[in-house]
């Protein structure tokens, strides 16, 4: 074994087990399987990572990209999958993406937008899943609309409807879903922000050695066309891959 794995081990694999964050708010990149057991593209990359280290994958599993950050200073995990933010980047090493995927709004069939830039006033309310990644974009880049935070992406949803708000902002998919199966409802054509959905490190364990070592593994993922199939075979477009 090298010098440069042995290191990544050590960092990422203590007692030979691979500390894995897996956030079940994003539909496109991990879901609960049958067995009970994360699935979806980041779980896939997960155990492809213990797989080349000779280890296992332990996941810790959340509800939210903001309950994953925080957990950092719990030591709850070693590797997540979480969207690029500046915010985050305090605490987080962050790879190139694997997954780019739009951040955008649903609002009701009636309402009078058309484009995103449209519902920055003063009298719009938007429900967020605080924490989440278009959370944090939104809360720099909006200057007029209110945020309305929930405590999950998939509960963002809920209040917007139970409140009557203006719109709910996420991602493009799970929004689109649920316009599909609820009528009265509609996502916006246009998109807010590009959110690239990237591996990541904690700053604790993040040497030249381990972040080195992690771009390149995902790198090669990429180029295998691993991540195209793992979104593929859990339902979600291939598409969304990042090149």
């Amino acid at each position: 074994m090298s010098d440069e794995k042995s290191a990544v081990i050590e960092a990422l694999a203590p007692q030979g087990r691979l500390r894995v964050a897996i956030n079940y708010g994003n539909t496109v990149l991990a879901q609960r399987g049958e067995n009970g057991e994360p699935a979806g593209v980041s779980a896939v990359l997960a155990r492809a990572l213990a797989d080349e280290l000779g280890v296992e994958a332990e996941f810790a599993t959340f509800d939210g990209a903001g309950d994953v950050f925080a957990a950092i200073d719990d030591d709850a995990w070693r590797v997540g999958f979480v969207a690029r933010d500046p915010v985050r980047a305090e605490k987080i090493h962050f790879t190139d993406p694997y997954v780019i995927i739009e951040g955008t709004y649903l609002v009701p069939e009636a309402a009078p937008f058309q484009e995103v830039d449209e519902l920055d006033r003063g009298d719009v309310r938007i429900a967020v899943g605080k924490g989440a990644a278009y959370d944090l974009y939104l809360t720099r880049a909006l200057k007029h609309a209110s945020l309305v935070r929930a405590a999950t992406s998939a509960a963002a949803i809920e209040l917007f409807v139970e409140r009557q708000l203006d719109a709910a902002a996420g991602v493009r998919q799970p929004l689109a879903s649920y316009a599909a199966e609820h009528p009265g409802y509609r996502v916006l054509a246009g998109r807010f922000t590009a959110i690239e959905q990237c591996m990541a490190v904690t700053k604790a364990q993040a040497s030249d050695e381990v972040t080195r070592y992690v771009e390149d593994f995902l790198s090669r993922m990429k180029q295998s066309g691993l991540v195209k199939r793992a979104l593929a075979e859990s339902g979600q477009d291939e598409t969304q891959a990042a090149p």
